[in-house]
């Protein structure tokens, strides 16, 4: 059998990073040894911070630019051996203590304390440290990316914009916004609804208009976001502006998670359950956001110029106008299927958001609005986002979160599929039907079936990451934006 055998440099690198790991973890006990946390947990992550730029170093920097896979395949941590069952185990538990058990890491977190202090003037909380972690681990992962495809500017730029929306506009922008006006809810300015699914909660409503015309500001920016922004950058850009410029989930796996990338299943049967999980999620989240928001001008009447019944009827027209137009103006290349699913759904919004007239409360499938978002919050939210979204990396490749869950995905990939002028075009001429461009795709499309019969690839999953036409031997993909963003794969 062949086997892949790492070098002494990146031997030493791998355990000097576990070593920082396991003092990161054992911060808590500084004070029995007469050593202050917050150097126990300064030194962790400076060790951290060496060992992967060490191992980044002794991987990429002796050989000559150019795609480096490094025998992935081979390597039981990226082909689902013994390694990949291991991390995957640990990156759970982990993830299910932070989240629900953070108690047993009080002494971790307290380690943390003075990072939280400089930065938002109060002590450090679990979701601080995952704000940290998670932040760390793009940035110095971004820069072993960026090793790695140094020759690729493209690669380059967009691993550098990631690392930037998450370090400013995710992690320090709302822990200075939260010392400068501590009425304002911790709010990253790039999460958008439905990714940011508790924006128009009324805590929040409450907190943006207490805190006047930066709060009511920032609400308007969140509106804008949803129905003019998006919409004008993915017609421009394709979905590739947020899931991998800005988004801080497509950053996590484009960057830590490089390495898993060619675990995405890219089935049939993986294509098909990918379509109806992440479409249902997002008819879920629409119903439970509806229902909150409906249900808190039910609570304040007198409040808001915005009637309950006035904002049903313009949600209910909304969807009607948005699955209307998507039938009548493109149902020459939308499937069968598409068809009836797009009936299906418009159907649910249109008349559940219409049982508002049956009752003084909104309910969905007979469930408090309320009830759903919570049973939404910890699901999909918590478990699916992040436990298993991150944690299964070494098991089911990077993109799991992205392709089966993430509504924002679904959003934005239905805006490309119908009006973007992005998409890669294809050679078939060139190809050679090597496949490097299929096994690589994060997002498990069949690059190559396209490329084979010379078709653009346009299709809703598409992230635009730009992979498959780096690892192409004879440049048969490329990334463009077509003058006519109607023309359809």
């Amino acid at each position: 059998m062949l086997s892949y055998q790492t070098t002494a440099s990146q031997r030493i690198f791998t355990f000097l990073g576990l070593f920082g790991i396991l003092l990161l973890f054992a911060s808590g006990i500084g004070e029995s040894l007469s050593i202050s946390s917050n150097v126990l947990t300064s030194s962790a992550l400076a060790i951290i911070g060496l060992a992967i730029f060490g191992y980044t170093y002794a991987s990429y920097a002796p050989y000559h630019s150019g795609i480096k896979n490094n025998a992935n395949v081979l390597k039981s941590l990226t082909q689902r051996g013994v390694w990949a069952y291991v991390s995957a185990l640990v990156l759970t538990a982990f993830y299910v203590v932070l989240y629900f058990f953070d108690a047993y890491l009080e002494p971790m977190i307290r380690g943390f304390d003075f990072i939280s202090q400089s930065l938002s003037g109060k002590p450090a909380t679990q979701w601080f440290v995952y704000g940290v972690l998670y932040t760390l681990a793009i940035l110095l992962f971004g820069v072993k990316f960026i090793v790695k495809y140094r020759h690729s500017r493209y690669q380059v730029i967009r691993t550098l914009s990631v690392m930037f929306f998450q370090l400013i506009f995710a992690f320090l922008l709302p822990e200075f916004m939260a010392r400068l006006n501590g009425d304002l809810p911790y709010y990253d300015l790039k999460s958008m609804w439905p990714l940011n699914y508790y924006l128009f909660d009324g805590y929040y409503i409450e907190s943006f208009v207490s805190a006047q015309t930066l709060g009511i500001g920032l609400l308007i920016f969140g509106v804008l976001s949803i129905f003019v922004i998006s919409p004008i950058l993915t017609y421009k850009f394709g979905k590739r502006w947020y899931c991998s410029w800005v988004c801080g989930c497509g950053g996590l796996a484009e960057t830590a998670g490089d390495a898993f990338r060619h675990l995405s299943d890219n089935s049939i049967r993986a294509w098909k359950l990918e379509r109806w999980m992440i479409h249902s999620i997002l008819v879920l989240i629409t119903l439970s956001t509806v229902g909150v928001v409906h249900s808190y001008l039910l609570e304040h009447p007198e409040e808001y110029w915005l009637s309950p019944s006035v904002f049903i009827l313009s949600v209910v027209s909304l969807l009607v106008a948005v699955v209307g137009l998507i039938y009548f103006k493109r149902r020459a290349w939308i499937a069968k299927d598409a068809k009836t699913a797009m009936i299906i759904v418009g159907a649910l919004l249109a008349g559940f958001t219409g049982m508002h007239f049956l009752s003084d409360t909104y309910h969905v499938f007979l469930i408090p609005s309320h009830s759903l978002r919570s049973v939404y919050g910890f699901f999909v939210g918590s478990i699916f986002s992040g436990v298993i979204g991150t944690g299964f990396y070494p098991l089911l490749g990077n993109r799991v979160w992205c392709r089966f869950g993430c509504p924002m995905a679904a959003i934005l990939g239905i805006q490309q599929k119908l009006f973007s002028k992005f998409q890669i075009t294809t050679n078939s001429g060139q190809c050679i039907s090597c496949g490097n461009c299929s096994a690589y795709c994060e997002m498990g499309i069949d690059v190559r079936a396209y490329a084979q019969k010379a078709e653009p690839i346009k299709r809703a999953s598409c992230v635009g990451c730009g992979i498959c036409a780096e690892v192409c031997p004879r440049g048969v993909l490329r990334l463009e934006n077509t003058s006519n963003p109607n023309q359809q794969a």
